[in-house]
């Protein structure tokens, strides 16, 4: 285990900061900058929270399978799973809110309906670029945070925040592979707060997220337009797509390529394995 000085070492000088939100959630000497941890002071800890919930930071996969699932076996290409599923939402007015089928939403919709958790923490957006963790309670608020959000978002740090403060009963969880490592380190190693309320997590497939930068290159190319959806269509495409409320606009994949943070370029998990559930097209 480490503190804050390998943490910046290791991580944040490195470039590696995924800004999940773990550490900034829980250090006052810990701050994000554009969507990225800073050190403000050095506490003078030797181990600390912010260097083992790090999902950038050394980790014992075998011994979290283990915990996580009761077994260390499973696929060495999509890890731990009991079956691989085709889904889509039943109610077309979900699939028209969505990414793609709606599953994610359907299957929360489902959980919330059902009694099996109280709190969703998810991704939103209050312009449709820059991103923000939302706690969802409500069908609407479910619905509200449908779709993709290409930018990096804390939505750790809420789920922190509401284990600190006793706060949101029951949770579940969304979140790219990287989130979800956090969250398991979290879920595992934390010795106070009460991980149990941690009910669902679901994983969303992912091969790589845009910087905090990014903003800017799509503010600059949607030039005042409001956007009501990105998307990257499947190969041989080749694009990035955002519709707008003006009509689509269309620009090569190679352009957004320099967005890409160096967390992502060593990152050895695209299917969520740790997750109760993952769910992506491929």
């Amino acid at each position: 285990m480490g503190g804050p000085s390998e943490l910046h070492s290791k991580v944040l000088s490195s470039g590696l900061c995924t800004g999940c939100g773990a550490c900034t959630s829980i250090c006052p000497y810990l701050n994000a900058v554009e969507g990225r941890a800073v050190i403000l002071e050095f506490c003078g800890k030797e181990e600390g929270r912010c260097y083992t919930f790090c999902p950038r930071t050394e980790v014992d996969l075998q011994y979290l399978r283990e915990r996580i699932f009761e077994t260390g076996e499973g696929d060495p290409s999509l890890g731990f799973y009991s079956s691989v599923l085709k889904a889509r939402a039943g109610k077309e007015g979900i699939r028209k809110r969505a990414q793609y089928g709606g599953t994610v939403s359907s299957l929360l919709l489902y959980a919330l309906k059902k009694g099996k958790v109280d709190s969703i923490i998810l991704t939103g957006s209050p312009d449709g670029i820059y991103p923000e963790p939302r706690i969802a309670k409500t069908e609407e608020e479910v619905l509200s945070c449908a779709g993709s959000r290409y930018l990096l978002s804390p939505s750790v740090g809420e789920v922190v925040r509401l284990l600190r403060k006793g706060e949101g009963g029951r949770i579940a969880f969304v979140g790219t592979p990287c989130q979800v490592l956090a969250l398991r380190k979290l879920q595992v190693y934390e010795r106070e707060w009460e991980v149990s309320r941690i009910k669902l997590v679901i994983g969303l497939f992912c091969t790589w997220a845009l910087s905090h930068k990014a903003g800017e290159f799509l503010m600059a190319k949607l030039r005042g337009r409001k956007v009501r959806k990105f998307d990257i269509p499947p190969p041989p495409a080749n694009l990035f797509v955002a519709e707008t409320e003006n009509g689509r606009i269309e620009f090569p994949l190679e352009e957004i390529r320099s967005f890409i943070p160096p967390s992502c370029r060593v990152c050895f998990d695209m299917t969520a394995e740790l997750a109760d559930l993952s769910v992506g097209m491929v």
